[in-house]
């Protein structure tokens, strides 16, 4: 499923998840709050990421145009459905879930993640390789067995 929004994101949609809510129009929307048409506290896309996980789908892909900001929405696909890019942005979006969430990304989360069996850990060892290559997570700490993973803005 595609959403595609008219406008720019007041925020880098790699900051989807972790930002505080911001308003183009604070008055309209403090309206709209008053009137449980929304909520305040910015919260949508980390429960999107959250259902995303819990059902094990591909992870969604927030982009822009020159003019619009779109949000993508994967249906079921298997772990060898997925390509490169898929794989990151999964692994992207789990270690920032996990951060908000107090706890760092191990390699034994992402293989939870994606399905991964525990005897196949250098599949998530390299998937977590090609995040930190594209600058999207880095290194928290722990040996290289036990190693913790952040996001990059962390």
């Amino acid at each position: 499923m595609e959403i595609t929004n008219p406008g720019l994101p007041l925020i880098d949609t790699l900051r989807f998840i972790d930002e505080p809510p911001r308003s183009r129009n604070e008055s309209l929307a403090a309206l709209m709050r008053r009137m449980n048409i929304c909520e305040e506290r910015g919260s949508g896309i980390d429960k999107v990421i959250s259902q995303v996980e819990a059902f094990q789908l591909p992870a969604p892909d927030f982009r822009t145009t020159p003019q619009h900001t779109v949000a993508v929405v994967f249906g079921p696909r298997s772990f060898s459905g997925m390509d490169r890019q898929d794989r990151i942005r999964a692994c992207y979006q789990h270690a920032c879930l996990w951060y908000v969430s107090g706890k760092p990304m191990t390699n034994s989360t992402l293989r939870g993640r994606l399905k991964i069996e525990k005897k196949n850990y250098p599949l998530a060892s390299r998937i977590i390789r090609d995040t930190i290559d594209a600058g999207l997570i880095r290194q928290a700490g722990g040996s290289r067995k036990d190693a913790r993973y952040v996001p990059f803005w962390a």
